[in-house]
């Protein structure tokens, strides 16, 4: 057996391991809480063109009652041992955070390249059953990309294993990024999709890849991992316009890329 053969099986035993234990493990495993990913789809919506409004209304319609909030959440709960892993990719540390293909998803199964094939899908003449379920992956794997950790390192399975205390409760670094953060936005919830509607700055629309790099650079700045494993209030000062781009940028690119696909019909 080649050294290549067989840096490609520990690749593929490694991820397996990663999917298993995000599946065995907690909601805070998962990539944004419920309420941001509701909060993505939502924004999204409003910022759709008239033919691609129209394409998922369509679409949508299929399942009585759906609409792009409420399938937010449906990759997350409809995980297997293989979807699991097209929810986040990981980069190595000091890798200057570029996304390679051959290296970070050699296989295929990992968020940039999912994106990358349910975007096809959804603008191709499949079946309205197969369309509907690009554009519910797409609906949730776009916002996936844009939280920092779901393009973070292995080595602590996307901040999962990095443990602290925050705002009276333990958790963990992804956890926190996940939900924490967001539920502990000034104002609550209410607020915040108030701040996202009201965040605009130039957002230039790139590529899956892309959008992973800008994950990779947010967790390598020297503040993203607390110094303290007890956060320190000025961690959510910081944090907070942060997670206020990136829930901003995730809609607007999750509008583009479904105008793009489903615009032209």
């Amino acid at each position: 057996m080649s050294f290549r053969t067989i840096r490609s099986c520990t690749r593929v035993l490694a991820q397996l391991i990663m999917a298993v234990c995000v599946l065995a493990g907690s909601p805070t495993a998962r990539a944004w809480g419920a309420d941001a990913h509701r909060l993505i789809a939502e924004q999204a919506e409003r910022l759709l063109k008239p033919r691609a409004a129209t394409e998922v209304k369509r679409l949508l319609a299929t399942e009585p009652g759906a609409s792009m909030g409420s399938v937010a959440t449906w990759a997350d709960e409809t995980r297997t041992l293989t979807t699991a892993r097209w929810h986040y990719v990981n980069l190595p540390p000091r890798s200057g955070c570029q996304y390679e293909e051959e290296r970070d998803c050699f296989d295929g199964n990992c968020v940039v390249a999912a994106i990358e094939r349910q975007k096809v899908i959804l603008g191709s003449s499949a079946s309205d059953a197969e369309q509907l379920k690009a554009l519910k992956f797409l609906i949730h794997l776009v916002a996936d990309v844009h939280q920092p950790l779901h393009a973070g390192h292995a080595e602590d399975r996307g901040g999962n294993l990095f443990q602290l205390q925050a705002f009276g409760r333990g958790t963990n670094l992804h956890a926190l990024w996940d939900s924490g953060l967001v539920q502990d936005w000034p104002g609550g919830l209410s607020a915040l999709e108030k701040a996202v509607d009201a965040h605009t700055r130039p957002a230039p629309t790139g590529s899956p890849a892309h959008w992973a790099n800008e994950s990779c650079r947010l967790v390598e700045e020297a503040w993203f991992y607390p110094a303290s494993r007890t956060l320190d209030p000025d961690y959510s000062t910081k944090a907070r316009p942060v997670v206020l781009d990136r829930l901003r940028l995730a809609a607007v690119r999750l509008a583009d890329l479904l105008n793009r696909q489903l615009g032209d019909r």
